[in-house]
């Protein structure tokens, strides 16, 4: 029987205007990251937070005792809502997500937040192999400029490499509009 849940992986302040690591447009995430919570919260569909915390000052971001470690307010948890710390981008790596997701038979994940390129993929990834069915809701995740090899890669560019990746096997790629019609 299929049960979903929704994966809010790291919509933290340090990603935000003014932040130790911005993204790009991380608020127009944060808004559509909104919207499917509030439909996940009408239809009573559990909602687990994503929180990763650094405990190294050197990583020079989402630090312990900072406030940029905070969810950001636009996505703020409720009573009742599970909230995960992590401290590495696969949200399952030394964590009880898996454990979690198991006691309450979830089967299904719905994927939003922050950074697309390292958070939000190696959850994806991992949650697939795991055996969940992943569902990646694309302008509900927010990544930055890269570097490689000295080049420059834009963000847009970067969203639209890895939601194509995911999309060849580890997930449905779609739309906050096209998921909640």
């Amino acid at each position: 029987m299929k049960k979903e849940a929704l994966i809010i992986i790291d919509v933290q302040n340090d990603y935000f205007k003014g932040g130790k690591m911005e993204l790009v447009n991380p608020e127009g995430a944060a808004d559509n990251i909104r919207r499917v919570l509030e439909r996940s919260r009408q239809k009573n569909i559990p909602v687990i937070y994503i929180k990763h915390v650094a405990t190294d000052p050197a990583a020079g971001f989402l630090v312990v005792n900072t406030p940029g470690i905070e969810i950001n307010q636009k996505v703020a948890p409720v009573a009742g809502e599970k909230i995960i710390t992590k401290q590495y981008p696969n949200s399952f790596r030394e964590t009880e997500l898996q454990e979690y997701l198991q006691k309450n038979g979830i089967t299904d994940l719905t994927i939003t937040g922050m950074m697309t390129h390292a958070c939000v993929d190696a959850t994806t990834r991992a949650a697939k192999d795991l055996g969940y069915n992943c569902t990646v809701i694309a302008d509900a995740c927010a990544t930055r400029d890269l570097e490689v090899n000295g080049e420059k890669v834009d963000a847009l560019q970067v969203q639209k490499a890895l939601m194509g990746a995911l999309a060849f096997y580890y997930a449905a790629v779609v739309t906050t509009d096209q998921f909640l019609n």
